[in-house]
């Protein structure tokens, strides 16, 4: 089903008839990714590598069995000294609704702020605030965002020796109250 590309196909056809019935709101889009995690893999250094490389190693074209067992897509990461194995789930939701609009699967070691610009859709997020944590606030994920006409609203950090400035705080503190609906959407999700 999913190679058939039907899957997409019908959430996008889905989005539509929830705008159709004024259940998507447009005002505002909220990005955020949670990880998707997976059984380890038990590989030789050998056929870790040819995954790595991209291939598929022979001991599991081999062995019919072996190769339904074995996940070469999903991929190793590390986030806040906790270590994940799997794939990495991205959303677009709509701020007012809570409701899924958009998303993309990729392997855990995609950084967040990687498919921003995939994420987002010039023609319909257009004039809309975004909203998203620190991960999305990057120099080029800025420049998408001003790209894509959006309002910026996304948190900023701080950093050794140059921490958030007391308007900065401010600012995040802001943003964030776009609503504990949108705290409590991100529990949910995670």
């Amino acid at each position: 089903m999913v190679e058939q590309e039907i899957v997409g196909l019908l959430f996008d056809r889905f989005i539509k008839e929830l705008e159709k019935l004024n259940l998507i709101i447009n005002a505002g889009k909220i990005v955020d990714a949670s990880f998707i995690e997976v059984p380890i893999q038990r590989n030789t250094k050998d056929e870790n590598e040819e995954i790595k490389n991209g291939g598929t190693p022979t001991s599991f074209e081999d062995n019919p069995h072996k190769k339904s067992q074995k996940d070469v897509d999903a991929r190793w990461t590390k986030k806040n000294n906790v270590v994940y194995f799997g794939y990495k789930s991205h959303v677009k939701i709509d701020a007012k609704s809570k409701l899924i609009t958009g998303y993309l699967i990729t392997n855990a070691s995609k950084h967040d702020s990687q498919v921003l610009d995939d994420l987002l859709d010039s023609s319909k997020d257009k004039g809309e605030d975004l909203y998203a944590d620190s991960a999305y606030g990057g120099e080029k994920q800025l420049e998408i965002i001003k790209e894509k006409q959006m309002n910026n609203k996304v948190g900023e950090q701080g950093y050794k020796n140059n921490p958030l400035t007391d308007l900065q705080k401010a600012s995040n503190k802001r943003n964030q109250k776009q609503g504990p609906a949108w705290n409590m959407f991100l529990v949910l999700w995670r």
